[in-house]
């Protein structure tokens, strides 16, 4: 079965009032009572911990990632539920927002030009504590500028020992 087409578009309404363009007061009353009623179950969003350095809007509503046991998560996800999504990723699905997150962290992170900076005056355990506070302790880094920039300072740093022995 085809679904209409208003069933699978996002309401202009709600998308207008998420940006901040037009207030609920403006809206037509059923909508605004709809809207209302659709987010009055949520409750507010919760208050920013030291150790949440980072929030996500997923499935419609803030999820938070934070370091948890030495490895980035998403700390509003069921850990059985974020398997299941990553076993989909894997599959070919589309991942979560908060995955999507985490994922970017990982390749790109914002961190990324002060790992650079240590690194090329080498400081190769100051830029890896800028990975560890950033990802964690625990983290596996994925493929991306950030693993290639770590690699190649790896291979500088043992080219140079194989110098100064002679070799």
């Amino acid at each position: 079965p085809v679904l209409p087409e208003a069933a699978a578009r996002p309401l202009p309404d709600l998308e207008l009032l998420r940006a901040g363009l037009v207030g609920a007061g403006q809206l037509h009353p059923l909508v605004a009572a709809a809207l209302a009623h659709e987010g009055a179950g949520r409750g507010p969003d919760p208050e920013p911990e030291p150790g949440d350095p980072h929030r996500v809007e997923c499935r419609g509503e803030v999820h938070r990632i934070a370091l948890r046991d030495g490895v980035l998560t998403a700390v509003d996800h069921d850990p059985d539920q974020l398997r299941r999504e990553e076993l989909l990723v894997a599959l070919g699905g589309p991942p979560l927002p908060c995955l999507r997150a985490i994922d970017a962290v990982h390749r790109t992170p914002q961190a990324l030009p002060a790992v650079r900076e240590r690194l090329r005056h080498g400081d190769l355990s100051g830029a890896l504590t800028v990975v560890e506070g950033l990802l964690g302790p625990a983290a596996v880094l994925r493929d991306g500028p950030l693993r290639d920039e770590l690699e190649s300072a790896a291979a500088r740093r043992v080219d140079h020992g194989l110098f100064r022995a002679g070799l």
